[in-house]
């Protein structure tokens, strides 16, 4: 297994010159400020015995602050996981957060471990981070269900699990739930019923019919019981729902596709899909990657793939993985969200930025090529869990991190082997470059040939401009449209979608690319694009940083070319926001494009800001 400081495996768009994203910044926490003296906060309730969580103010602008949470294992045998919940006073919520899948309902906040830092030894300790808005702070911390000052009640255990909640009454717009209590030494106080992981009510009895639903929609429904020390146990096992009415299989009736990448690195996982709301407004998923090797498709990381065992609380279901089953890792939690979640598709992607070198060979025996993908893909351990392959080969005939030589008709022929191998039911796709320019990229290769054999292509209209130009211009990464004083003409999404529908290619066959993630410079003192620079502004790489950050530590102070650009302090960034994400979604529906992808989860909000902005937009 590979450790997250050494994998780089990375995808990229359409930059005039190489650049690299790299796993740094496609699972790395946010910056960290200096830090405020620590203050613990205690409360009453039943504690984890021998572990505390303690928090910090790590900055604070008035408006907004970031919040920080130490938890420290205080005992002598191993912590498996940590679950910290607090309130914040109405006026205060969190935005955004890192190292820690949280969650709020009204104003009680809940943060779980994410799958690689819920194990402390005795004495260790971990943090999380979250952004925050108004001026509040935490009160009635809790440490898996008992007070985060480590004290203890004993002989007061949490509650049992109820039973899986059974649908009934389906309309478009409700359901009525029931289910079997639970038990526990001291009673059941109440129970809290979860939609897509978000707590939407908390009844008292063992009924409770959800309203305000959307019709056609799938939704997924847990229950947690809450004892009379107002501790929680283990989630229900989850129960699909899919509401009546609607239209269409996508979200919305709209039949436009919303694709996001999910990458086997990051700290995004299967369940933020389902805890972020996400999940019912996706219509596919490319997981990313599989490596290309000696001429055939290869797995990625087996670790993370499909052998990583998931606690109860980091699964989509609500149950642990045994040591003995025969299928883990993130494969068997997208089998879990599948189940949930019917509509959603997930295809197998191969390449990336780092990985294209070996397409190259692979197609100089295309058949074999193939061949090797159908069999890695359709292997029974996971065939279920795949209905088709994404090639991300960047780029065919042209440079990239590598360069290849393997003429106009390499994409074409790859293709029409895969076609061929993979039969005419299963998904074919690919990302390709989105370089309008005459004479660049997408005119190197045979990308109209290609396309009878593909369901569509995600073109890949970001990484236009960034920091591989050090000293600038600054220019927006992902603009929409070229605007005067552009760096370089072509270099913009019109332009490619305008030469890919030249060359052949349907446009619905066409899917619009958006990044989840800005690129910037510091040393800019030009708020307008076209500034000078000094170097890449620092983030989670440098030059690279997620939207949920952008958001608040540099919001958006101007537009150009359909997209957004903010410029604080002597840092400039560019990217998108909902507002410009809209902007893009009613081009993408009025050049009758497919519908629409982005690169990747881990850059959005907790609460799935940009997937819901993509989602209405193609509606």
């Amino acid at each position: 297994m590979s450790t997250p400081t050494r994998r780089r495996r990375t995808r990229s768009a359409s930059s005039f010159l190489p650049h690299l994203r790299s796993r740094t910044f496609a699972g790395a926490t946010a910056l960290l400020l200096p830090l405020a003296a620590m203050v613990g906060l205690a409360a009453p309730a039943e504690a984890a015995a021998s572990a505390t969580a303690v928090y910090t103010k790590a900055s604070d602008w008035g408006s907004g602050f970031e919040g920080k949470w130490t938890v420290k294992n205080t005992g002598t045998t191993t912590l498996t996981s940590w679950t910290v919940e607090w309130d914040f006073p109405a006026s205060t919520k969190v935005t955004s957060a890192w190292d820690a899948t949280v969650t709020s309902s009204a104003n009680h906040v809940t943060a779980k471990n994410l799958g690689w830092n819920g194990t402390l030894a005795p004495g260790a300790s971990v943090s999380f981070g979250f952004n925050g808005s108004g001026t509040g702070a935490p009160t009635g911390c809790k440490l898996n269900g008992g007070a985060c000052d480590g004290t203890t009640t004993p002989g007061d255990s949490a509650p049992s699990a109820p039973g899986a909640p059974t649908a009934s009454g389906l309309t478009d717009t409700s359901v009525k739930l029931s289910w079997a209590a639970a038990t526990d030494d001291k009673g059941v106080k109440n129970y809290d019923v979860k939609r897509n992981g978000t707590t939407v009510a908390t009844v008292a009895g063992l009924t409770y019919t959800d309203t305000g639903l959307s019709a056609g929609t799938d939704y997924s429904y847990t229950v947690v019981a809450r004892d009379t020390a107002d501790q929680t146990g283990p989630a229900s096992g989850a129960t699909p729902v899919r509401t009546t009415g609607g239209g269409g299989e996508n979200p919305g009736g709209s039949g436009k596709i919303n694709l996001g990448y999910f990458t086997n690195w990051g700290s995004y996982t299967v369940k933020n899909l389902v805890s972020s709301g996400s999940a019912p407004k996706i219509t596919h998923i490319n997981y990313a990657f599989g490596n290309v090797q000696n001429g055939k498709c290869t797995i990625g990381d087996p670790y993370e793939d499909y052998q990583k065992a998931y606690t109860a609380a980091q699964s989509v279901d609500g149950v642990a993985d045994t040591w003995d089953q025969p299928l883990k890792g993130h494969f068997n939690q997208l089998r879990k969200l599948k189940a949930q979640y019917p509509h959603i598709k997930v295809l197998w992607s191969f390449g990336g930025w780092t990985w294209s070198g070996g397409f190259g060979q692979a197609v100089q025996n295309p058949a074999a090529f193939a061949q090797s993908c159908h069999d890695l893909v359709e292997d029974p351990r996971w065939a279920d869990v795949f209905d088709g392959i994404d090639l991300d080969w960047e780029y065919p005939n042209s440079c990239g991190l590598t360069c290849d030589t393997s003429g106009p008709a390499s994409i074409k022929n790859m293709m029409q082997a895969m076609r061929a191998a993979f039969g005419p039911n299963s998904l074919l796709t690919a990302a390709i470059t989105a370089d309008g320019s005459n004479g660049g990229r997408l005119d190197a290769a045979d990308y109209g040939g290609a396309a009878q054999y593909i369901d569509w292509y995600d073109v890949m209209t970001y990484d236009y401009f960034g920091t591989w130009a050090a000293q600038g211009p600054t220019a927006p990464h992902s603009p929409l449209t070229s605007y005067p004083g552009i760096p370089a003409q072509g270099f913009n999404s019109a332009d490619a979608i305008a030469k890919l529908k030249a060359k052949g290619v349907p446009a619905s066959k066409l899917l619009l690319g958006i990044g989840f993630y800005g690129r910037g410079w510091t040393g800019v003192t030009q708020s307008a694009p076209g500034g000078t620079a000094t170097g890449p502004a620092a983030g989670v790489e440098p030059g690279n940083q997620y939207y949920k950050v952008l958001k608040t530590s540099c919001p958006a102070t101007g537009t150009v070319g359909g997209t957004a650009y903010a410029h604080c302090g002597t840092d400039w960034w560019s990217y998108d926001t909902p507002a410009t994400v809209g902007t893009k979604m009613a081009w993408a529906k009025s050049q009758g494009l497919g519908g629409a992808f982005f690169w990747e989860f881990n850059g959005d909000t907790v609460d799935g800001e940009l997937v819901n902005a993509i989602s209405n937009g193609l509606k």
